[in-house]
């Protein structure tokens, strides 16, 4: 590339020309979805259609009482709506970049301009605090030191020399330097790695899932019921020509509308949506902010939890501990002086910020530095005392202790008991003149080492206690020492020695390193999503925690991405949980509580899906047999609140520590067809003797008491085991029916004209021996293991 002039950056006419051509920085991120989108798929559904339907035509029949069921699906819309919008707004706040303005060199001269007016080849100007807007090549380093902890994870600064590459997103550390601009826009390292992330998805719920599947099935199911619903009431009522005599089309589409909604689980998806919505407002209370209601489910799934050492498992806080003298050659005087040397250095490390607060000296001064490098892992000074020159370096003992094996060992004694060890020693030649250089062939003499010394965090040993007894597998995935990794390991009772990852040779052996390890020190990111990819081909169920953007794509890879509260804003983004108080303790709250979800759910989906098998059988039998359906609409709504809506509620909220057991979507139909085939024979065989003899409004009267015994007795083997709480809210459901079939307003308003007869002890004969049948198949299936009855 060339400039109009050497070394002073673009002419206006050729930034004028890159923005003409599209060659900005600007950049439009794709949203995650649309609100269009969002509103139009939990609006437009097929049941909320189905449902609409049914609505309308309760309110040209013009007895808005039959069409309670329709707040159902309004409160359930408006809940979807809400969580998804809440989660859009979270994806599309994610960015990398934060700088509002960067300076370039145009014409010139130095200005300052905004992120978007930053152009392709143009010539910037860095300086410490300066986050790079766009990738680019450094044409000029005076001591320049990138923080790329973002985006790669390394936390000490990494110098950069002419040539070298910067990634938009890092931030200038210390030193100056020019750069020109090589990508820009959607181009860019930081725009790619906000694209992917800000793409939206959902974590997987096998709560959810198995109520899509069933929404799935029933969809192919409705179809020809209602068909067959619709053609039976046209039949029923005497034909198409004699339908319009006598108001038979307003008794014929109110017979489909009460068939129709006894079919549709209508309250399932919303009670599944409040279970999760309480659990998240309950884990919030305890600093922990869950961004998607089905992510409290999905910890209750986990098997495998993948966490870094620093931060989650230690307090991430380094302290000055001690040093420890390596001989008499060098004085322990001037070993104290270089320490000071190293902590005066204003734009050095957090170990720099560590050693200013235990060592100074006003009679050192400095000639010389040499910054921090991850790639040669050593820091260097030149600095005269009292006249006396001498060359320091201070460092990764397995770099600058090779040639002196009894030190090293001791060194890496130390660093098995989890402490942070560096070494630090006298250069005996002159230190190498490139900052990146190693220091092979430069002799040194051993001072000190120096130990630092991380905090295990107080909950850790308890919170991964838990764990093991909850059969979660942990995986400790660190970017530190393998012995350091695994010192600390084994004072949490992990057991194992740590593998280092960096020796591992792709990702075959990678995946049988997990097969037989725990523990991993040297991983890089890239590794860590690599291994996120294993462990789920191998059909485990993932979680991952983090902090920096390196960890984003790994985080968002797994099933369950847990965040800490000091994590970047592109990570919390990705994340489904976030710690905001950065405790890990807080995780069994979390498995807790989305156990309880589990577990509730499942139990009170049997109760629903019970309603839709036995309206779906009685539509078909109505219809079959040219009956006069056996409820108003309003007659089955008020069996749904009282036997399944009011009692699920309390259900899903209540204490649950069950373990989760694969197989929720068989258990719950293996249990709810049975079930709700004995509601429907029951309701059957009393109305088929009663709607001929007495008045059809008192036969539907009778048929809905005898649904609602059995519905209370397939509520009363769900409940179990019975605690009294429990018998106060079955009892409560009882006093319930029967205030709404004697007091005159509920009596008038639900239609139930019930007088005290022969007919009526039928209807209750008939239920209790439903009940029993109940009664008798949950006791099968206790014992084949379709349903639990321990918490």
């Amino acid at each position: 590339m060339t400039y109009a002039r050497t070394g002073e950056g673009l002419t206006r006419a050729e930034v004028a020309e890159r923005h003409a051509s599209g060659r900005g920085n600007t950049v439009t991120q794709p949203t995650s979805r649309s609100i269009s989108d969002i509103l139009r798929e939990n609006v437009f559904t097929l049941f909320n259609g189905i449902l609409t339907v049914c609505f309308i035509a309760v309110i040209v029949l013009g007895d808005l009482r039959d069409g309670f069921f329709y707040g159902v699906v309004v409160v359930n819309a408006l809940i979807g709506i809400v969580q998804e919008v809440r989660a859009k707004l979270v994806l599309d706040r994610a960015a990398l970049l934060a700088a509002p303005e960067s300076r370039v060199k145009r014409d010139g001269s130095v200005e300052t301009v905004a992120l978007g007016d930053v152009v392709l080849d143009d010539l910037l100007v860095l300086r410490p605090g300066d986050q790079i807007p766009a990738d680019a090549v450094v044409v000029e380093s005076n001591g320049l030191g990138l923080d790329e902890s973002l985006l790669t994870g390394e936390a000490d600064p990494v110098l950069k020399d002419d040539g070298d590459r910067l990634l938009s997103g890092s931030h200038v550390v210390s030193g100056t330097g020019y750069a020109t601009v090589t990508a820009v826009g959607a181009d860019s390292y930081a725009s790619r790695l906000t694209s992917e992330i800000r793409k939206h998805s959902l974590v997987h719920s096998e709560l959810r899932d198995a109520t899509n599947r069933i929404l799935v099935y029933l969809s192919w199911i409705l179809g020809p019921v209602i068909l067959i619903t619709l053609i039976g009431r046209v039949l029923t009522y005497g034909g198409l020509a004699t339908l319009g005599e006598n108001g038979r089309w307003r008794r014929a589409l109110l017979d489909a509308v009460a068939a129709v909604v006894g079919m549709i689980p209508e309250g399932l998806v919303l009670l599944t949506s409040l279970a999760f919505g309480v659990a998240a407002i309950q884990l919030a209370a305890r600093k922990v902010l869950v961004q998607e209601l089905a992510a409290v489910e999905v910890l209750a799934r986990v098997d495998v939890l993948c966490l870094d050492k620093t931060g989650t498992l230690t307090s991430g806080e380094l302290a000055f501990d001690r040093t420890v003298s390596l001989g008499d050659a060098v004085p322990q005087s001037h070993a104290e002086l270089a320490l000071a040397a190293f902590g005066a250095d204003d734009a050095g490390n957090a170990t720099a910020g560590i050693l200013s607060r235990h060592f100074r000296s006003d009679a050192v001064t400095v000639e010389r530095r040499i910054p921090f490098s991850s790639a040669t892992k050593y820091s260097g000074v030149v600095l005269s005392a009292s006249g006396e020159r001498s060359s320091w370096l201070l460092g990764a003992p397995e770099r600058l202790l090779t040639e002196h094996p009894d030190e090293l060992a001791r060194a890496n004694t130390i660093a098995a008991t989890g402490q942070r060890t560096l070494a630090l020693v006298r250069a005996v030649d002159p230190l190498p003149t490139e900052v990146h250089a190693p220091i092979r062939g430069v002799r040194v003499e051993p001072a000190q080492l120096v130990v630092f010394e991380e905090s295990v965090r107080p909950t850790a040993q308890a919170t991964l206690a838990y764990f093991r007894t909850q059969a979660v597998r942990v995986v400790v995935m660190s970017g530190d020492n393998p012995v350091t990794v695994s010192a600390i390991a084994r004072t949490l009772d992990l057991e194992g020695e740590a593998v280092d990852a960096s020796k591992l040779d792709g990702d075959a052996e990678l995946a049988a390193a997990l097969q037989t390890s725990d523990i991993f020190g040297r991983v890089s990111p890239e590794q860590k999503r690599t291994a996120v990819g294993i462990l789920r081909e191998m059909g485990r169920t993932v979680a991952m925690t983090g902090d920096g953007v390196n960890d984003a794509m790994a985080i968002k890879d797994a099933h369950l991405g847990i965040a800490m509260g000091t994590a970047t804003a592109a990570t919390k983004a990705v994340s489904r949980i976030v710690l905001l108080d950065n405790r890990f303790d807080r995780l069994p709250d979390v498995l807790a509580f989305g156990r309880r979800v589990i577990a509730n759910v499942e139990r009170v989906s049997n109760i629903f899906l019970a309603k839709t098998v036995y309206g779906i059988l009685l539509a078909l039998v109505s219809a079959v047999l040219l009956l006069p359906f056996p409820f108003l609409p309003r007659q089955l709504t008020l069996v749904s609140t009282l036997a399944i809506g009011i009692p699920s509620f309390v259900l899903a909220l209540a204490p649950n520590r069950r373990i989760y057991t694969p197989g929720v979507l068989r258990r719950i139909l293996t249990y709810s067809i049975p079930t709700g085939t004995i509601a429907a024979a029951a309701c059957v065989l009393a109305y088929l003797p009663l709607y001929r003899n007495i008045p059809l409004q008192e036969a539907r009267s009778i048929t809905t008491v005898t649904l609602f015994c059995v519905s209370l007795w397939i509520l009363c083997v769900l409940t179990r085991p019975l605690s009294w709480p429990r018998l106060a809210l079955l009892a409560g459901v009882v006093v319930a029916m029967v205030l709404v079939c004697v007091l005159p307003l509920p009596r008038e308003f639900f239609m139930m004209h019930i007088p005290v007869s022969l007919e009526l002890l039928w209807g209750i004969v008939v239920g209790a021996i439903g009940a029993v049948g109940i009664e008798v198949f949950y006791r099968f299936a206790k014992r084949r293991g379709l349903v639990f009855d321990r918490e």
